[in-house]
């Protein structure tokens, strides 16, 4: 057991040095050149992870990876229920039908064309094809930590889901302001703000491409934290439909229910009844921050360069085909809803 007595000590210096790899993540974020590309300390500790991984693993003490592990998966379960503290059903209610038309659209659609592209054109396994769906059709990186204990997936399968959404998030970060002031995208900017929230990966990523808008960005806040809140149906219906899918003469997969994806859901619907003081609340998302940049370096010291190349570029086509839906299809989507509503 990690946290025997026994074992005790070592792995609390393996949860430990993850903590030093974070902090150092969350300094590096907050540097003026970092925070204007809006990159998020989540990404900055996956990459000092795999930096880690890639160069000195080898000189970090067996006895101390349990440590790593249980950064990765225990701290994980909990920083993704503390994250319903950044969402409100007020939120919810403030898009109105549009907003939440949008979300869940544009979620269900992206996340079954690219399971579907990833396994039956680009032949990647089913963990790998799930999560890099998941990064970029619900809220990047957290979505693919959040699907990854669903699909119990190996951890390098999480890495190369989350440089996908790295990448494709970026692109869109530039690609959407631009286009939008070229006039490709003919919107009024509360609508834009509509469209920006319910197709961009990262929520960082969400702000940035909205900012260059007056009158964008809190729709696209809005939209973009519905689409983080459908995280918890979404893992449950996918943990439900898991289960059930069985090989003939294969044994049944057990139910899984990820009752991290329904605590969420509580801690939501609880931050929607403002009964804690702002500054608490605060507090606790920056804590919660902290514990997500964790566990993406903690699944960043667990990934070899050498997964990568056996992998080979399909993760990477598969997420371009769900950037250009996401782009053209959202942008359809999104107009066609705002008609109707």
């Amino acid at each position: 057991m990690p946290f025997s007595k026994k074992n005790r000590a070592n792995t609390l210096s393996g949860v430990l040095l993850v903590a030093l790899f974070s902090v150092a993540a969350l300094h590096i974020a907050q540097t003026p050149q970092v925070a204007g590309l809006g990159i998020s300390p989540l990404i900055i500790g996956i990459i000092l992870g795999m930096f880690y991984a890639n160069t000195l693993r080898n000189n970090l003490p067996q006895a101390w990876v349990p440590g790593i592990v249980f950064s990765g998966k225990r701290i994980l379960r909990a920083a993704i229920i503390l994250y319903g503290f950044h969402i409100t059903f007020q939120q919810i209610a403030a898009v109105g039908a549009a907003g939440l038309g949008v979300s869940v659209i544009m979620l269900t659609s992206t996340f079954l064309l690219g399971t579907w592209v990833g396994m039956k054109v680009f032949k990647l396994d089913r963990d790998t094809a799930m999560l890099t769906a998941s990064g970029s059709s619900v809220c990047g990186a957290a979505a693919v930590l959040a699907t990854e204990p669903v699909l119990n997936a190996r951890p390098y399968k999480s890495a190369i889901a989350v440089g996908t959404v790295v990448l494709f998030g970026t692109m869109a970060m530039f690609v959407y302001p631009a286009l939008y002031s070229a006039g490709f995208f003919d919107m009024a900017p509360g609508v834009y703000g509509i469209y920006v929230g319910g197709t961009i990966h990262e929520v960082a990523q969400v702000v940035a491409a909205a900012n260059a808008t007056p009158g964008a960005v809190d729709n696209a806040v809005i939209v973009k934290m519905v689409r983080v809140m459908m995280i918890a149906p979404m893992l449950v219906i996918l943990g439900l439909c898991i289960s059930k899918k069985a090989a003939p003469g294969e044994r049944r997969i057990p139910l899984v229910i990820p009752w991290f994806a329904v605590w969420f859901i509580i801690v939501s619907g609880l931050n929607s009844l403002h009964l804690l003081p702002s500054r608490l609340v605060g507090a606790i998302i920056d804590m919660d921050t902290f514990m997500l940049t964790m566990a993406m370096t903690a699944l960043g010291m667990e990934t070899s360069f050498k997964k990568f190349k056996e992998v080979g570029p399909a993760p990477f086509y598969q997420s371009l085909v769900m950037f250009a839906w996401l782009m053209i299809g959202g942008y359809l989507v999104t107009k066609a809803i705002v008609a109707v509503f």
